[in-house]
């Protein structure tokens, strides 16, 4: 009798332990967010006072978590967010070749595409820029030049968005550049050196030399603040609509107040004074775009890019 006694507590403290366990709430344990770039540009540094605001918030610690190839794939990092279980406690951070190429190209656990957004908080400004000696101050101009003279363009891959944007527009606008070459760095020293021509680049890696510089356009749909002089590609190329987002995307099958709570914190961190004082720094866009309004960019950003596909294969 005792025995049965003692098997029927012990039972007991058993479920009431799984139960226990089943109702943990999140988070209770690390949580890391995957930033599939180097460490140091501007969806990493956001992405890190996100991960300080949710530590502090929640009590657990969190971190970014840094991977190669987020720009034109292989995209190891979003294949480690698309396979970790879906529980929350890896969240990628990333940019909109992640979600908008990332299913096409080919990558079994990319395709069906595996996330659902959070939300944005992140339009980069991306320009195209040239020498302060160039004998041309717009497009316009450089388009001219280009018909009579070779002009080399630098970017940091054929593949990226910026890049197939770039060609693209020289395209619509009767030209193209008579060779082009990816570099790791786009910078001030990449034009002084006189490698390239022309260059694609954000606008962060030119800000020390801004003033010897022509930024010629910028990649999207709203003016930089820092450059509102220069029209956008949308100006030029109404066809070419495409920004340089940034946002944050969790496997489809985590739980809704899971996400909630990510959310609850990132939407705070990007809104506040520092990442707002980040955003007129650097001429970034910091904001929160809800993840149903993320779903119809996502929507739009697959359509333009596909237009841009046939302008650069026709």
């Amino acid at each position: 009798m005792l025995g049965n006694k003692l098997l029927g507590g012990a039972l007991a403290l058993s479920m009431a332990a799984m139960g226990g366990a089943a109702l943990a709430e999140y988070p209770e344990k690390p949580v890391s967010f995957v930033v599939p770039w180097p460490p140091g540009d501007l969806e990493d540094v956001l992405t890190r006072m996100i991960a300080d605001d949710f530590q502090a918030a929640y009590g657990v610690p969190a971190a970014v978590v840094n991977k190669p190839g987020g720009g034109g794939g292989p995209f190891p990092g979003a294949i480690e967010v698309a396979t970790a279980p879906a529980d929350g406690y890896t969240i990628g951070s990333f940019i909109i070749a992640v979600p908008v190429v990332g299913p096409q190209i080919g990558i079994p656990e990319l395709n069906p595409d595996p996330f659902e957004p959070l939300g944005n908080f992140l339009t980069y400004p991306f320009v195209i820029a040239a020498g302060a000696d160039a004998p041309y101050d717009d497009m316009a101009g450089l388009a001219a030049h280009a018909s009579s003279n070779d002009v080399v363009l630098g970017h940091f891959g054929a593949p990226l968005v910026p890049t197939q944007v770039t060609l693209a527009l020289a395209k619509e606008m009767g030209f193209s550049y008579a060779s082009d070459a990816a570099f790791d760095a786009l910078d001030c020293n990449t034009l002084a050196s006189g490698d390239v021509d022309v260059i694609n680049t954000t606008l962060q890696l030119i800000l020390p030399c801004l003033d010897q510089v022509k930024v010629l356009a910028s990649v999207g749909s709203e003016r930089i603040s820092l450059t509102p002089d220069t029209p956008t590609v949308a100006e030029l190329a109404p066809a070419l609509d495409v920004a340089l987002w940034n946002g944050l995307f969790v496997h489809k099958d985590t739980p809704q107040d899971v996400r909630e709570k990510i959310i609850a914190v990132a939407s705070k961190t990007v809104m506040s004074e520092r990442a707002q004082a980040l955003a007129a720094e650097t001429g970034a866009t910091v904001y929160w775009q809800t993840a149903d309004d993320v779903k119809a960019q996502i929507s739009k950003d697959i359509a333009t890019l596909n237009a841009i596909d046939s302008i650069l294969n026709n």
